[in-house]
């Protein structure tokens, strides 16, 4: 089967083909089809965002598409960055400039205040427009400086619930077992097995 993967972002895509190893699935990516636009994500949730990715791609190629958006929910921000996550810094932000904005802000808050989780929500859409979608999170605490050099985004200050490392210490098994993209993905490939 033939799935478009519905981003442009490199470390995504190892993750989901990481992931999805194994598996009688052969992901093409947006490089396999010039021309496609990029879609805009203004929904007001990730799910909106997601599904509004993957119907478009699925149209626009012709082939089922995966999409997903995701992001941080930090409980004493009022679920900030959320959607925001990936340009919290402003629009020209990267993960760097991010995670710095992250910790100025939270410079004050107390250890048992630092609750946060990831969300990621995967939209899978079929030509016809019909689509569904998962959801996986990934609860834990904000850290108060980075810590190691694997993953992206906000992996090196997020140590999820029960760990004393941060994702960014992580080895990719390990960190695929507990995040909120390993745990939606799981679901999709168990809708995808029982019925494609």
């Amino acid at each position: 089967m033939n799935i478009v993967l519905a981003t442009r972002n490199k470390k995504k895509v190892e993750e989901m083909k990481r992931i999805f190893a194994g598996y009688d699935i052969r992901f093409l990516t947006l490089d396999s089809f010039p021309g496609c636009p990029d879609v805009e994500e203004d929904g007001k949730t990730f799910r909106a965002n997601a599904v509004k990715k993957a119907v478009f791609i699925a149209n626009f190629t012709g082939c089922a598409a995966i999409a997903d958006d995701s992001g941080l929910e930090v409980s004493v921000l009022g679920g900030a960055p959320g959607v925001y996550s990936a340009r919290y810094a402003g629009n020209d932000a990267d993960d760097q400039k991010n995670v710095k904005k992250l910790l100025r802000e939270m410079m004050t808050i107390q250890d048992d205040q630092r609750g946060a989780r990831f969300v990621c929500c995967i939209a899978f859409a079929l030509p016809d427009g019909k689509y569904k979608t998962f959801t996986g999170y990934a609860k834990g605490l904000i850290g108060r400086k980075k810590k190691g050099y694997n993953g992206f985004g906000y992996d090196p200050v997020f140590y999820p619930a029960g760990h004393a490392r941060t994702f960014a210490e992580m080895a990719d098994s390990e960190k695929d077992l507990l995040s909120h993209r390993g745990r939606a993905m799981r679901k999709l490939y168990n809708y995808i097995k029982d019925h494609m």
